[in-house]
């Protein structure tokens, strides 16, 4: 009877741990292209499309070291999201480059220390099908970049 009794309390316990399926499904970035497209034109950015699929314009290249994917960078930001609302921005925030999303890992080896790059990233490369603070799944995100500092 015990046995019984601790099985049945360890279904229920355990049933409640199974997430509802909110399924998501990853949108490619090439799916992304007109919206990224439209933005761009609208804004007056004229961005060249890496092979990832990131979208950017470099303000400038800076001067400075390159980052790599294990350097420490300290950067100033805006994020927003393709309506022009911000999401997110900080004058200085430093971490190692590895830390942030593809799309930054991705776009701020194109510049140097001192330089300052646009970036139009797919979902994909951003947070896809995750929920980030108030950033909704697959969301198309834009920043301004100045790469402050590279070690």
């Amino acid at each position: 009877m015990f046995k019984t009794l601790a099985f049945s309390f360890l279904l229920l316990f355990l049933s409640g741990c199974i997430k509802e399926d909110k399924a998501c499904t990853p949108v490619a970035p090439t799916a992304e292209e007109t919206r990224i497209n439209a933005f761009a034109t609208s804004n007056g950015i004229v961005p060249i499309k890496h092979s990832s699929g990131i979208h950017y314009q470099i303000m400038s290249y800076g001067s400075g070291a390159t980052p790599t994917i294990n350097s420490e960078i300290t950067v100033g930001y805006v994020g927003k999201f393709l309506d022009g609302t911000v999401f997110d921005q900080n004058t200085r925030i430093r971490n190692y480059l590895h830390k942030f999303i593809e799309g930054w890992q991705v776009g701020l080896q194109l510049i140097q220390k001192g330089g300052t790059i646009r970036l139009i990233i797919p979902s994909a490369y951003a947070y896809g099908c995750t929920m980030y603070g108030n950033i909704p799944p697959n969301s198309i995100l834009y920043y301004e970049i100045n790469l402050i500092d590279v070690r």
